[in-house]
């Protein structure tokens, strides 16, 4: 079968979407065409290239390295036609008008490669309808291709074919937006607003309805359906600003354009709320106006008041009783809420039992099995949990008679039944839609299995649902040694994994005795090591809690032998005979960066945020993170024409002086924390399979470690450069005293300590530098303060 190779992409329309979507794709090195309209005056790309420009100042960032945005190619509908006869997929992603997309893909046709994919990024317009404007050559490659916002960050992807559309085409796109793209894609049918907008927003107006009908206001709706309900920690009204609330009437619209109470039994529901046609009037569109349901004066949260049609003050809590009900078991959790007297508790109970209804009676109507609903809910929404598997959790049947007295009592959004086979048949006695087997399909009558495509056999631990009872990366293959810190364990009997159990996989004498145990291990027994922890984040480094009771009873003597085993460790994993690969997730942090960077390679998921961040409790790296910048600075300058090494660690210094953070592994390239060989996977979930891939790469190409060698420091000069700018920055009043000491001893272990420009030094006594430094600060008052700060709120302290 021939590869669906996609050398270049076509992106048509530069507005948020299509600019975002462009960004991304160079995130993921695919080149992009971004067309648009020609501009009226000026350069006829203008309105492309002003697009392109404000993708370097959009936060959250679009972009994995903001001067990317010159790898994005502009293009306008008037000159540049004949550029998509070299595109392998054009992505159609203009406003969301049915009569605009048609008369575009009458324009674009004649100029699509015969070979080429034809998508509508749309929200929920008909894919049927839109590809009636397509010649009859091009409707077997249509299909519908709704990426989230921001979709540099949000996993879903929902692909929608029309009658005409080949089954290759889905198949091939979603190989593509799933390997090359990082995405999670959905199958959803060719109804209004797809699966995730559908439900979604019939969520939004539920919440909103019920919200107005027990009189909460928008802060303490937003608290008790964040993370306290298992969904996005942005609640529902924060998240209606970040998506915008003109995009939100929009969606509303197209429920009510192309709904009517005959097709849907919730229509009553869809009316666009007062609130919100109130803000749209105003001009408060959301973040992107800066005022919406919330808006920002000064340091100052405000929210917006129906009755005044002003902002009053925000940041009321709700009634902590709910909080506590919401973390006991599923089934509690239902019934205390259920039987609560308060107005928030009953809030809560309505909005999930109207979630449970919509989501029971369309199902069959939106989508092939409850898997897509549950997964579009999840990737779409950040929900925890979909709809089915918390319903599922709860125990199926007892939910579904409380879903039905409140049906039959009147007390729901419509009067609909909730679908036979919800009491009778294979749910109702395997009590619940997702079994091992597969998730119930209402079209058929059976448990339908995930599809099996050839790209998910790179998903090892494919993302599952509730009641599916794969196997989890926790329990599978062969253990070899196992403890309370670290799992040590293997696949296929020629790599041996390496996963820190450990909170946040910080790294103890647990831990460290674990990784020492798996090079062993892997050297006498394994073609390699995979550093892989399964889950977010990759490390957050020391675990200060785990090695402050050996300071409280021997003092700074016992700091010391921790630091001096942990630095043995890192370079263990440098020099060790099998290659050893960090697949990095997440957070790698201070001790998560050091054990990454002295691995022999590092295969990084797009989102990993990268750093070395000890001066942030008032330390310096002590695992080798300095020595790591001095002799990487040493092997930069030796690679270029210059003799001077100060410049090499300029950029290594402020990072670990200013605890920079890659926010993405892109960035934690410009960083060098990873370096250009190293693998950047845009899925989280093929990251096992392409470390695992990578360690046998190297053993079978006879790896062999690096050769231990001296390098140049460069020495009491640069160290004294570097001390003047500290002066200006002190006197000047941008750091403190502390934070001077500190930058002081980084560039002291930096430059080599007190030796002369050139002078070749050895890593282990760079680490012995580094390791009085980190011990002189540990006893200081100063830096315990800011330990004991971070300890107890999360937050750096400065002093």
């Amino acid at each position: 079968m021939n590869r669906f190779s996609v050398k270049q992409v076509a992106v048509l329309g530069a507005g948020v979407m299509g600019a975002q979507i462009a960004a991304h794709l160079v995130n993921c090195k695919v080149p992009v065409i971004l067309f648009d309209l020609p501009a009226k005056e000026g350069d006829k790309n203008g309105i492309v290239t002003k697009a392109i420009a404000n993708l370097k100042k959009l936060k959250p960032s679009p972009l994995g390295v903001a001067d990317d945005a010159d790898l994005i190619q502009a293009a306008n509908y008037e000159e540049h036609l004949d550029r998509l006869r070299g595109c392998d997929l054009v992505i159609e992603a203009i406003a969301e008008r049915m009569d605009w997309k048609r008369d575009l893909y009458q324009k674009i046709a004649p100029f699509v490669a015969e070979h080429a994919l034809l998508a509508s990024n749309t929200s929920g317009l008909s894919i049927g309808a839109l590809s009636e404007a397509l010649p009859e050559a091009l409707r077997p490659r249509f299909c519908g291709i709704h990426f989230f916002n921001p979709p540099r960050y949000m996993p879903l992807v929902e692909l929608i074919a029309t009658p005409l559309t080949q089954p290759q085409v889905l198949d091939q796109l979603e190989a593509f937006v799933t390997t090359g793209l990082g995405k999670s894609v959905v199958r959803a049918k060719d109804t209004p607003n797809f699966i995730a907008n559908r439900i979604g927003i019939a969520g939004m107006l539920s919440t909103m309805k019920e919200a107005d009908r027990f009189g909460l206001t928008f802060d303490v709706v937003d608290d008790l359906t964040g993370k306290r309900l298992g969904r996005a920690s942005s609640g529902t009204f924060r998240t209606a600003d970040v998506v915008g609330l003109d995009t939100m009437a929009h969606v509303i619209k197209t429920l009510q354009d192309t709904l009517s109470p005959e097709t849907d039994p919730f229509y009553d529901s869809f009316g666009t709320p007062e609130v919100l046609k109130a803000l749209i009037e105003m001009g408060h569109l959301g973040q992107k106006t800066k005022a919406g349901f919330y808006k920002k004066v000064g340091r100052d949260i405000m929210r917006f008041e129906l009755e005044s049609k002003d902002y009053v003050p925000a940041g009321q809590k709700a009634d902590e009783v709910y909080g506590r009900m919401l973390k006991k078991p599923a089934a509690e959790r239902l019934k205390l809420l259920r039987n609560a007297e308060g107005p928030q508790g009953q809030f809560l109970w309505a909005i999930l039992r109207n979630g449970f209804h919509y989501a029971a009676v369309h199902l069959a109507s939106i989508a092939e099995t409850a898997r897509d609903v549950d997964q579009a809910m999840r990737w779409g929404f950040g929900m925890k949990q979909g709809p089915f598997e918390l319903w599922q959790e709860a125990g199926w049947l007892e939910v579904a008679e409380m879903i039905q007295a409140d049906i039959d009592a009147g007390k729901a959004l419509c009067k609909a039944p909730l679908p036979e086979w919800v009491f009778k048949g294979p749910v109702a006695e395997r009590g619940g839609v997702h079994q091992p087997e597969g998730s119930w399909n209402p079209a058929t009558g059976q448990f339908q299995p995930k599809r099996d495509l050839p790209v998910y056999q790179r998903q090892i631990f494919r993302e599952q649902l509730l009641g599916e009872n794969a196997p989890v990366f926790e329990t599978a293959g062969t253990t070899i040694h196992e403890d309370a810190d670290i799992r040590l364990w293997t696949l296929d009997d020629e790599v041996l994994i390496a996963s820190i159990k450990s909170k946040m996989h910080a790294i103890g004498p647990g831990v460290t005795e674990g990784l020492s145990r798996a090079v062993d291990l892997a050297e006498a027994q394994y073609q390699g090591l995979v550093v892989w922890s399964g889950d977010e984040p990759f490390s957050v480094g020391a675990d200060l809690q785990a090695v402050m009771p050996a300071f409280i009873a021997a003092g700074v003597a016992a700091i010391e032998d921790v630091e001096a085993e942990l630095q043995r460790v890192m370079l263990k994993l440098r020099y060790a005979q099998v290659p050893t690969i960090a697949a990095v997730r997440g957070m790698a942090l201070g001790g998560g960066c050091e054990l990454a960077v002295h691995c022999a390679k590092r295969v990084a998921h797009m989102e990993s945020y990268i750093g070395l961040v000890e001066v942030g409790v008032g330390l310096i790296p002590g695992a080798g993170g300095l020595t790591y910048i001095a002799r990487r600075a040493a092997e930069n300058a030796k690679a270029s024409t210059g003799t001077d090494l100060l410049p090499f660690l300029t950029e290594g210094f402020k990072a670990a002086a200013m605890a920079t953070v890659g926010t993405s592994a892109l960035e934690s390239r410009k960083l060098g924390y990873l370096l250009d060989s190293d693998i950047v996977v845009p899925h989280k979930d093929e990251l096992l399979y392409v470390a695992i891939a990578e360690a046998k790469a190297l053993f079978n190409a006879g790896y062999r470690p690096p050769l231990k060698r001296l390098f140049p420091v460069a020495g009491r000069s640069a160290k004294a450069t570097i001390l003047g700018s500290l002066v200006n920055m002190r006197d000047g009043g941008y750091i403190s005293q502390h934070d001077f000491h500190i930058a002081s001893l980084i560039a002291h272990v930096l430059t080599g300590g007190d030796v002369e420009a050139g002078t070749l030094v050895s890593e282990e006594y760079l680490m012995k530098l580094e390791r009085q430094a980190f011990c002189s600060l540990i006893v200081n008052p100063k830096t315990q303060a800011r330990i004991l700060g971070m300890l107890s709120t999360g937050k750096p302290l400065r002093n």
